[in-house]
């Protein structure tokens, strides 16, 4: 066990890094509580993540339809994600995810310890990433599950893997090439919750203050502690970028423009060679997204034909048609929902009728963006 020791004043601030499915990480906390008897002991845990891990995740309470319906789809699929990895590298190991932070807040609750929630809310957290997300690392992160990331994951990873990660040198490089592929995803993650936990500590009251982090936050986290940090801005949900909602009016805008204006100088057989490349364009794309998410036939012609119509709609998107009919051929049962906590491959998510939904509307409205930015070139093309 090695803690990291920062002196703040006439505090002391002790830093343990843990991996979230380990063994020896249980054993490091229950020697720092005893040896160390601190005054207040903090988690990398938030209310939601705590009640989740006490009572666990209700994921059959999910509304499908809301789900949808309120564009949530990419972080109701990333949730889905990481508690998935999580769990399915846990049960490599035999270790219940994050159970070295419910053995602090039991011994905690022994010795009358006070225990201070030191993570921000994961539900801002994933909506953040989602927001900041761009396309192309969206089509990333669904990448990750088609190339069964949790297959790969649990059948590459021993109980000496799990401890050498908590190495800070081996998170730090996998920080590191998680900065280079999702940058954005990796800012809201890591370096944002390095600042709000490292806030959160060092506003925790007592003399001797214990700190049981991921050992890939402790880095940041020590270059923070002690300093004032406004946390305000990191600590809501950001409003959707204005420019996204420009494009999706816009897009209609100069469709109809550009159509407009073949007519009055090309003639009727130019334009209906411009509707049809966009018809073309983003509904065979938008149904070649919903065939790769292995959606019912019917979904796949309703991808194809409310495409052309969703993409001038800017309050409509693709996905939502065929996502609809998919759920209307083929509803999600209980037990469905029940095995969300059991997805282990991209076969599993296709065979699991809400996760099949939320990937036909993902990969459906990926596809029709894509048919967007390839009709657009043909029809300007029509222009000269």
């Amino acid at each position: 066990m090695e803690l990291e020791r920062l002196k703040i004043g006439d505090r002391e601030i002790l830093l343990l890094g843990t991996a979230h499915i380990s063994g020896k990480s249980i054993e490091d906390v229950r020697k720092a509580i005893e040896e160390e008897k601190p005054d207040t002991i903090g988690v990398e845990l938030d209310s939601q993540r705590y009640a989740q891990l006490k009572q666990g995740a209700k994921w059959e309470e999910t509304d499908i339809s809301k789900v949808i319906s309120s564009g949530q789809t990419y972080l109701f699929l990333l949730s889905l994600l990481l508690a998935n990895i999580q769990r399915s590298l846990g049960e490599k190991v035999g270790i219940k995810p994050g159970m070295e932070m419910m053995e602090a807040i039991s011994r905690a609750e022994e010795k009358k310890i006070p225990v201070v929630l030191l993570d921000r809310n994961v539900n801002v957290t994933l909506k953040r990433a989602m927001s900041r997300m761009s396309l192309w690392e969206k089509i990333s992160l669904l990448g990750s599950i088609t190339t069964g990331l949790f297959g790969n994951a649990k059948n590459a990873v021993s109980s000496e893997g799990i401890e050498q990660l908590k190495d800070k040198d081996v998170l730090n490089k996998l920080m590191q090439e998680l900065a280079k592929e999702m940058p954005s995803v990796k800012e809201v993650l890591v370096d944002e919750r390095d600042a709000y936990i490292a806030n959160n500590i060092t506003r925790t009251p007592g003399k001797k203050v214990l700190a049981i982090v991921g050992a890939g936050h402790l880095e940041g986290i020590k270059k923070l502690i002690g300093k004032q940090i406004d946390v305000s801005a990191i600590s809501r949900v950001e409003k959707g970028r204005d420019y996204l909602k420009i494009i999706g009016y816009a897009i209609p805008i100069i469709f109809f423009i550009a159509i407009a204006f073949l007519f009055l100088t090309k003639g009727t057989g130019v334009t209906i060679t411009a509707v049809a490349y966009w018809i073309i364009a983003t509904g065979a794309l938008a149904a070649l997204g919903a065939l790769l998410a292995g959606a019912h036939p019917f979904s796949i012609i309703a991808a194809f034909i409310g495409a052309p119509i969703a993409t001038l709609h800017p309050l409509l998107a693709s996905g939502w048609i065929a996502g609809y009919v998919e759920a209307k051929f083929k509803s999600p049962k209980i037990k469905d929902f029940h095995e969300l906590r059991n997805l282990n491959s991209f076969e599993d998510f296709t065979k699991n009728q809400v996760t099949k939904i939320l990937l036909v509307v993902a990969f459906t409205n990926i596809g029709a963006t894509i048919g967007v930015i390839v009709a657009f070139p043909l029809i300007a093309s029509l222009l000269g």
